[in-house]
């Protein structure tokens, strides 16, 4: 049996060694492919892999016609929007992802932005606080319940929205539950974003939503690019000079808006939010025990594509 570990952004040292124990203890070889700098290189390591452990790598329909031999795809990470599904459906792949892994990780940054804002990106001039301001929470997973536990730990009044959580959970997670996203948006100074890349998504943050923001309102995106409407976006912080924007995925215009924001924009110069050694750790060993259970009891408890 042979695992293939392909991730451009590479895992932290820790984790390659434990993902390596755990497949060695199994007898399964392990392949290791790093900081590749295009997808002719994956496709080429692919062809004799059994499983394939990835980050935000690209699993395009080209990579899965050339690997022959693979059977479960493990994203070490929430989001999957970088495998195509139907792809790996067609060609009886599956495809698992690691919920809840690097939450704490991404809630942690959610957090440092909103400070980092309100501090005026640590610039000298006076900036505010945090404590008693109200934080509207978009997604009420399990990045969405920690950002609200050290939300409310600092002094924040937290509400959230979520249309595939009942109310009675989110009250239990301790935030407020609020079934309108316009009047989330209307009363928060700051909205934490958390919602997939889906059709239902893609470009649903826009104009009209973010202008309904209070004076001074701060968005955060730690979420995917795609959810925002870039030139809705853009519109809005032209019409409204007291908002402020702050992302962990690059808008695709993000040197036009710092060029005409200034300190009301910031985006990492790439995506952040699992950036941790801890968060390395807990994606890629999990990724790694639940390739072993699919191959040693069929477990396939995580996975995100149907069947044919």
């Amino acid at each position: 049996m042979k695992i293939l570990l392909a991730t451009q952004k590479p895992f932290a040292a820790e984790a390659v060694a434990g993902i390596k124990k755990i497949f060695t203890e199994k007898g399964y070889e392990t392949a290791v492919l790093e900081k590749y700098s295009d997808n002719s290189e994956l496709t080429g390591a692919v062809s004799d892999a059994d499983a394939i452990i990835i980050r935000s790598d690209k699993m395009t329909p080209e990579v899965f016609d050339a690997a022959k031999k693979l059977k479960i795809v493990v994203r070490a990470g929430a989001g999957y929007d970088n495998v195509d599904l139907c792809a790996a459906t067609a060609h009886n792949v599956v495809v698992m992802n690691t919920p809840g892994q690097n939450s704490n990780a991404v809630a942690e940054l959610a957090i440092a932005f909103m400070i980092f804002m309100s501090r005026n990106q640590f610039t000298p001039a006076a900036g505010s606080e945090i404590e008693g301001k109200k934080l509207g929470i978009q997604a009420f997973g399990n990045v969405g319940c920690l950002v609200c536990e050290k939300a409310k730990a600092l002094g924040m009044q937290v509400v959230a929205d979520d249309p595939f959580v009942c109310a009675d959970k989110i009250s239990e997670g301790g935030a407020i539950p609020i079934t309108s996203l316009e009047d989330m948006y209307s009363s928060c100074d700051f909205i934490s974003l958390h919602i997939p890349a889906t059709p239902q998504t893609v470009k649903s943050i826009g104009y009209d939503l973010i202008t309904r923001m209070p004076k001074n309102g701060v968005l955060v995106n730690t979420a995917r690019k795609e959810i925002i409407d870039e030139d809705g976006l853009e519109k809005a912080l032209e019409s409204r000079p007291d908002l402020k924007y702050i992302t962990d995925v690059m808008p695709d215009n993000y040197e036009e808006l710092k060029a005409k924001f200034g300190l009301r924009v910031f985006a990492t110069p790439k995506k952040m939010g699992a950036q941790t050694k801890e968060a390395n750790v807990n994606a890629g060993l999990a990724a790694a025990h639940q390739i072993v259970n699919f191959f040693e009891s069929g477990c396939t408890k995580f996975q995100v594509n149907k069947n044919k």
